[in-house]
């Protein structure tokens, strides 16, 4: 989906400063880009450049002081780290053929989960949530109710305070006071 370089670094700048605002961090970073493919550069005072998102990302939270965000035991940040990851390798790079199987197996994976790394909110359904939001926005009422706990865990977060920021809202619920045949 995020094949158009430019495209990407964007979306990616804007997560970053939405990102700071959630965690309440006063100054703003600059940032900048790097190589071919665009990636995220955060010029750090006491030393060498931060590069990439989740390296980047990661380090905003420690700023902030919010290690809750990164999870609360090694397996919990195990698998923060996991999504991170399976954001920038799989979401990001992802065809439009990919994108129904990344969506069933997240559908599968959130069956009998609030958040990703299980009851608690982290880093990385933030991250997640702004990797797809573009997915999400595009997919049909019928394909929303067919990846009926991706919609209901997007649902979740985009309503969780301070998220959203730069990215519009979606509406994932049909109204049922009609038959379906009325749609």
């Amino acid at each position: 989906m995020c094949r158009i370089g430019f495209r990407c670094i964007k979306m990616a700048l804007r997560e970053l400063s939405s990102l700071e605002r959630f965690l309440g961090l006063k100054k703003p970073n600059k940032y900048s880009t790097q190589g071919g493919k665009k990636v995220p550069v955060l010029q750090n005072n006491n030393g060498p450049a931060l590069i990439g998102l989740v390296t980047i990302a990661s380090h905003l939270v420690h700023e902030a002081k919010r290690p809750e965000l990164l999870g609360n035991s090694a397996e919990q940040r195990a698998i923060v780290q996991q999504w991170l990851e399976h954001r920038v390798t799989r979401l990001d790079n992802c065809s439009k053929e990919e994108v129904k199987v990344i969506l069933k197996e997240l559908n599968q994976y959130l069956e009998d989960k609030v958040y990703l790394a299980g009851n608690v909110f982290t880093l990385a359904d933030i991250l997640m949530y702004y990797g797809i939001h573009h997915i999400v926005v595009e997919l049909a009422v019928q394909e929303k109710e067919l990846y009926l706990n991706v919609t209901r865990w997007f649902d979740h977060i985009q309503h969780y305070p301070g998220i959203r920021n730069h990215l519009p809202p979606v509406v994932v619920l049909r109204n049922r006071v009609y038959p379906s045949s009325h749609h």
